[in-house]
């Protein structure tokens, strides 16, 4: 990707909107605004609000009525619009794997749905705010968000009135953060035919057995960073004489130096260090062996991100996977801002699903045109739409 101050301009960006995603809504109308949102969110300066996008395109309180039913209160369905965009970025990227991260968007007030207590692991303390799951394609070119799960609280879910305000469905449920990041993964690995690809879960702190087994029944490699708390056995058959008593995963990586290996170039410039050795969980009868993969920078070993993957994977191959998550934490720092990811300031939950799915074709169109995609187009875009902006 190109550094935030060198990219495609706005009008090579637009050519890059793929419109064929939007063919699963069952009206013209409908296609014709889907494109013209994801031009606003391209075209809007600041805060990607319904009123900036509204403003892009005319501006006028028609408009902006318009733009605000387009998202918030039509009925057309995002799943299958979430489908056509896995494939199109798959072809764009020729992605080696899912990424699956949570995000917490920091909010004033309770009216935002979905808006509560959580603890956003980037800033290190609890904030009040959204969160939501996010499954990212990526290779090592570049990572496009797909597919979305907004975190529900029990205090939303339980709540009548507020379900209500917000069209909640009847059928959402407040869930664990392992369902919760389970379910976005599994969801948009079944929208790629195929063999699945493997899911980087960049989550520390989730239950690493249910996880695993839940992964293991779908069939799709799952590679997991975990806590450097998380505590693990080592697998006697693999390192005889160690001790079979668990340990913490940290501790782990400190105690087997002749196991350290040197590793590649980190982006401070020094080399880094990595290790892999089989280990068990604890507690978790019938999984089978897993590997606990680390690497930090030489001088760091407290800075370690420790990976557990699937006891038949290469420690080559998971840190080539593990690498991906670093794409997307700089994709999503990169390009987030400039499609508007975070910037829904609606109240229903069909309008942050809606808005949230446009704001990932915005980005698929940034990455291709970064990226300078030849890919064909079905239509063009219409003059006044290219003057947006």
């Amino acid at each position: 990707m190109h550094s935030p101050s060198i990219g495609p301009t706005f009008r090579e960006t637009v050519a890059g909107i793929p419109l064929d995603l939007f063919d699963s809504l069952p009206r013209n109308d409908q296609r014709a605004k889907a494109g013209e949102y994801v031009v606003g969110l391209l075209g809007a300066h600041g805060r990607k609000t319904l009123r900036n996008v509204a403003q892009q395109l005319g501006g006028q309180a028609a408009r902006r009525q318009s733009v605000h039913h387009f998202i918030s209160e039509s009925s057309w369905e995002w799943e299958p619009v979430r489908r056509a965009l896995a494939l199109r970025t798959d072809e764009a990227l020729g992605a080696r794997a899912w990424v699956v991260r949570p995000t917490v968007v920091p909010k004033a007030g309770g009216h935002s749905v979905g808006v509560a207590e959580y603890f956003a692991p980037q800033l290190g303390r609890t904030v009040t705010g959204q969160q939501s799951y996010g499954a990212w394609l990526a290779s090592p070119a570049a990572g496009v968000p797909v597919n979305w799960q907004l975190v529900l609280s029990a205090g939303w879910i339980d709540d009548l009135s507020r379900r209500q305000r917000a069209h909640i469905p009847a059928t959402s449920r407040a869930l664990s953060a392992e369902e919760n990041a389970g379910d976005v993964a599994l969801r948009a690995a079944r929208s790629l035919s195929g063999t699945p690809l493997p899911v980087v879960l960049d989550a520390p702190g989730l239950d690493p057995v249910a996880l695993g087994r839940r992964f293991g029944r779908a069939g799709v490699p799952l590679v997991q960073r975990v806590e450097p708390r998380l505590r693990l056995r080592v697998d006697p058959l693999a390192l005889p004489g160690h001790g079979d008593l668990p340990l913490a995963a940290g501790l782990l990586v400190g105690s087997l130096r002749r196991l350290w290996r040197p590793g590649a170039r980190i982006a401070s410039g020094g080399r880094s260090l990595s290790m892999a050795v089989p280990v068990m969980l604890p507690g978790g009868p019938g999984l089978a062996p897993r590997l606990l993969v680390a690497q930090w920078p030489e001088s760091d070993l407290s800075a370690a991100r420790l990976w557990l993957a699937d006891g038949r994977m290469r420690p080559a191959d998971v840190l080539r996977l593990a690498r991906l998550a670093d794409v997307v934490d700089r994709d999503d720092a990169l390009v987030a801002s400039r499609v508007g990811l975070r910037d829904f300031a609606g109240r229903s939950f069909q309008g942050w699903h809606r808005h949230i799915t446009l704001a990932s074709v915005a980005h698929l169109a940034h990455v291709r045109a970064v990226l300078g995609s030849d890919a064909p187009h079905r239509t063009a875009l219409s003059p006044l739409l290219l003057g947006a902006g």
